[in-house]
């Protein structure tokens, strides 16, 4: 069948937003972006909107909820589907972008999630338990939604345990039709690391500790902040005098070089489960690659 979603999948500081607007321009797109942070407002330098990068190109799911409130893959989900409802209905390009693999898979996949509410009498009996303990709780509660949920993420488990407890998650084909073309760039490992340490400097060049500082001041307790994890949780920590600078700058690089490692391991668990993708070599011509890729596996199906 054509292909009606365009996808744009790679370890952070890998050019996805690049990307994205060369084929959307190209391509008459509009971008839809899954990542699960970009979605709040204030959280701009520590996310890496890169909002002028878009230029004239639509955008979705970005600035949607107030900082501090919850979101979650239910409603990326729900959100992501009215949005590309929306674009078709324009003529347009549905560009799916960005590396939260399990906003990814939550589309590519087709699997709904119920949707449940919060229990405060499990999350409290789960606050004692540790990492181990709830990815082993989960293991046994539900295989399937293990194999969705980032298990890396202390919070991401309590809430897929409470999903596995009261709720379910259902297989099911897309709706609406959705035939993706997935693209995944990747670069050499050190390549990478240094287009990650650049961007760090540049961000707290550009203002990311006051912009951490801004969300504190307006509300946002230091607790949500650390939730946020990354720059947000040891910014945070540097602000509550727990780090220096110096110490925090390292331990933050350390800890965004490790989350690309985890991005690309997501990457590779999608592919064994039946998502194909087209790979791109980020130190050479991505968007002409994607062009070509992209054209040959339109003009096949016409």
């Amino acid at each position: 069948m054509d292909p009606n979603l365009l996808v744009i999948a790679g370890p952070t500081a890998s050019g996805k937003t690049r990307l994205g607007v060369q084929l959307a321009t190209a391509l008459d797109g509009e971008i839809i972006s899954a990542d699960s942070r970009q979605v709040f407002r204030g959280m701009d330098i520590g996310t890496g909107k890169d909002l002028p990068e878009y230029g004239d190109i639509p955008y979705h799911l970005i600035d949607i909820v107030e900082a501090g409130s919850e979101f979650n893959v239910f409603e990326f989900q729900r959100r992501f589907l009215q949005s590309f409802e929306e674009v078709q209905k324009r003529g347009r390009l549905p560009i799916l972008v960005g590396g939260t693999g399990l906003y990814l898979d939550s589309v590519l996949m087709g699997y709904r999630l119920e949707e449940v509410p919060e229990n405060p009498a499990l999350r409290s009996e789960l606050e004692a338990c540790s990492l181990e303990e709830l990815e082993l709780r989960l293991r046994r509660a539900s295989p399937r939604l293990h194999n969705t949920t980032d298990l890396c993420d202390r919070a991401r488990l309590v809430r897929a345990l409470e999903i596995a407890v009261h709720g379910c998650v259902m297989p099911r084909q897309p709706w609406p039709r959705i035939t993706p073309v997935v693209f995944g760039i990747r670069w050499e490992r050190k390549e990478l690391r240094e287009r990650i340490t650049r961007r760090l400097k540049e961000r707290l060049h550009n203002g990311m500790i006051e912009e951490v500082e801004r969300l504190h001041r307006t509300g946002v307790p230091f607790e949500t902040l650390e939730f946020y994890g990354l720059e947000y949780r040891f910014i945070a920590r540097f602000l509550k005098g727990e780090l220096n600078r110096n110490d925090m700058v390292q331990k933050l690089n350390s800890a965004i070089h490790d989350f690309a490692k985890r991005q690309e391991t997501w990457f590779r668990r999608m592919e064994r489960n039946g998502i194909r993708f087209f790979w791109l070599q980020g130190a050479g011509n991505p968007f002409e690659e994607a062009l070509s890729i992209w054209n040959h596996v339109a003009s096949r199906t016409q």
